[in-house]
């Protein structure tokens, strides 16, 4: 009876304490091999990424110069996309300024590399320092404002922005000194490490390298250095700090976090992005005009950010790419496209109807797919991992 009892008694206690066992053991191995999975990058990812940079490097020695130059002019608006981003999609300040802080990086590097002849007024500095002034300079620009950065918020600080591209506009169009009015100034070649920037042929291969594939290699090193930068900010504890303050501030200063001061530094940072990304385009275009510094500039870096994704570092470069170079393709093949026509010919310009496209590009985002590019391209990666 007693041990009819006991073995009755023992029987469940012991399958209870062998599944206990069996589910804490299925549980631990699961989180170790989550575990993993984060530390260990997935091997696809790096082998899509050395294919990428193998084909970044190849491409100058097989496209033409326009190709190139939408190229280049995709690299820079990715740079300052990505210091947008920072502001805009990481810490939730709106930005209607970002034109107004490129100018000040292409027409400083202007003024600071170029000589005095003529009407213009330059400091003849080496290039590399002239590079670094013009950022500089447009980071000193981003310092003055950064006051009112850090103490507005929302449409308030969008406003006040966009009265920084007015002014802009009326600096640039009326320093003739500086700027050369209207029809702008010539932009001096950049010169690093012996290498001179400008359409003198350098063979590399048996082919000609000029201005084009030059700056194709300097654009690819700046827009990896300034991406891998802000990825370090944004996974870092500044990163998380910039998070917390757009998902609910006052929370976020309870914490401890310096609400006023993550703002202004972040603004700062965001400028010098902007200027950098100024100095490439001008050191592309070999002219500066002030009427491609206007609102309708800053309003492209917007469409950027929000149709790459918010506050990703390759939401960004996907944004500046989409939007850079919709345009270039629609200007080279608007002869076989439909509706879209040559300008002055009777059809809709490529510049009109890219900007179309942006406008029915960013409504259909922010209805079914918020986080933009990036979002969709994960949600497709994750289907295939769970249909593996």
């Amino acid at each position: 009876m007693s041990e009819s009892t006991t073995a009755a008694t023992t029987g469940p206690a012991g399958t209870a304490k062998t599944s206990g066992a069996g589910s804490a053991t299925g549980s631990a191995t699961g989180r170790g091999r989550r575990a993993r999975a984060r530390v260990r990058p997935p091997r696809r990812t790096a082998v899509y990424t050395a294919a990428a940079g193998v084909l970044l490097l190849a491409l100058p020695f097989y496209l033409d110069r326009f190709w190139l130059q939408a190229g280049l002019l995709a690299m820079a608006a990715a740079i300052g996309a990505i210091g947008l981003n920072l502001l805009t999609g990481a810490t939730g300040q709106l930005s209607l300024g970002h034109s107004f802080f490129l100018a000040v990086g292409a027409y400083g590097y202007c003024v600071l590399a170029g000589d005095t002849g003529g009407e213009l007024t330059g400091l003849g500095l080496p290039g590399w320092l002239a590079v670094t002034g013009a950022v500089a300079l447009a980071g000193a620009a981003g310092g003055l404002f950064s006051p009112i950065a850090g103490r507005l918020r929302g449409a308030y600080l969008g406003i006040a922005t966009l009265a920084l591209v007015f002014v802009g506009q009326h600096v640039l169009l009326n320093a003739h000194d500086l700027t050369g009015g209207y029809n702008g100034r010539p932009v001096p070649p950049l010169s690093l490490l012996g290498i001179t920037f400008d359409d003198t042929e350098t063979v590399v291969a048996a082919v000609p390298f000029q201005s084009m594939e030059k700056l194709w290699y300097a654009g690819l090193v700046l827009l990896a250095v300034c991406a891998f930068f802000a990825h370090g900010v944004l996974r870092d504890r500044p990163g998380r700090a910039l998070n917390a303050i757009r998902d609910h501030r006052i929370a976020a200063g309870v914490m401890g976090v310096p609400v006023a001061r993550q703002r202004a530094g972040v603004f700062v940072l965001s400028s010098m992005y902007a200027g950098l990304a100024g100095v490439l385009l001008a050191l592309v275009f070999q002219q500066t005009v002030p009427e491609y510094f206007g609102i309708v500039l800053a309003l492209e870096y917007l469409a950027m950010i929000v149709i790459g994704g918010l506050g990703s570092v390759s939401g960004a470069v996907t944004g500046a790419v989409f939007v850079t170079l919709l345009p270039q393709i629609l200007t080279r093949y608007s002869e076989a496209l439909p509706l879209v026509s040559a300008p002055g010919t009777g059809g809709v310009a490529p510049g009109e109807m890219s900007r179309y496209l942006y406008g029915a590009a960013i409504v259909a985002i922010v209805l079914f797919l918020p986080g933009g590019l990036v979002r969709l391209a994960a949600r497709r990666g994750h289907t295939k991992k769970d249909e593996a």
